[in-house]
């Protein structure tokens, strides 16, 4: 199994999703699979200019030259695709919605009906079988990650590519905090672990797996009073020392 995942998050390997994402790629490993891991903060990708050369001018191949020139054959050759991404603003990251609009040449122009919607035919030599989602997001409910689960399943029925789960990590602040304290929650970490064992081995994630990476770190009012906390004693700081100019 290849797998290619790319981090969204401009921490990078720092960011809390890598938190999640770190240990689930270690999982695939430890199971046998190839896996490729990208930061769209070290690539270079420019938007999708939209003139559709890559469907008849060069099919299956964009114009464009920047990384996407080279990312863009392994994705083709990956049997498994991995986007990680933090919620900043409702959705996936700026770069990392770049990177999949710039997917585009993977798939060819026909449409197809497929289970009676519109839908475009993978185009022959894309191996990818497997979409998995990361996500990392600062609010408490679960529901702030449905855009993107709904974007996923979206590109899962247009491309046919199986759209396998998503690792959801809320406030996975909390998280961070919690580990730099000593206080055990490594079960959440094993988890994602096993996670990947399990797409490696069964090509399937268990949903009580997913239910313990995603599970309530503490109360919806702890998080709220914490997150208030801390960013007021960041400001009380920058006034107290004179930075905060208004």
């Amino acid at each position: 199994m290849k797998v290619i995942a790319i981090n969204g998050s401009p921490n990078m390997g720092r960011g809390n999703t890598a938190l999640i994402l770190n240990p689930f790629l270690d999982g695939l490993k430890e199971a046998g699979a190839e896996v490729e891991l990208f930061y769209t903060k070290q690539l270079t990708v420019n938007p999708c200019q939209g003139e559709l050369n890559c469907w008849i001018k060069a099919p299956g191949h964009c114009s464009r030259q920047d990384d996407m020139q080279w990312l863009g054959g392994k994705l083709q050759q990956a049997d498994v695709w991995v986007l990680a991404t933090p919620v900043y603003f409702c959705g996936v990251t700026g770069p990392l919605k770049i990177i999949m609009d710039r997917m585009l040449p993977c798939v060819e122009p026909f449409y197809e009906l497929r289970e009676g919607h519109c839908a475009h035919p993978l185009r022959p030599g894309n191996q990818c079988q497997k979409l998995v989602l990361v996500s990392n997001c600062g609010f408490w409910e679960m529901d702030n990650f449905d855009p993107l689960v709904v974007q996923m399943r979206t590109v899962s029925r247009i491309t046919a590519i199986e759209f396998v789960g998503a690792l959801l990590r809320p406030h996975g602040w909390v998280l961070r905090a919690m580990l730099d304290r000593g206080i055990p929650v490594n079960d959440v970490l094993e988890a994602a672990k096993d996670a990947g064992r399990q797409l490696a081995t069964s090509g399937r994630l268990s949903a009580e797996t997913l239910k313990i990476v995603s599970r309530p770190l503490v109360s919806l009012e702890q998080c709220v009073e914490f997150a208030n906390q801390y960013f007021q004693a960041k400001l009380d700081k920058l006034n107290v020392d004179g930075q905060n100019v208004r």
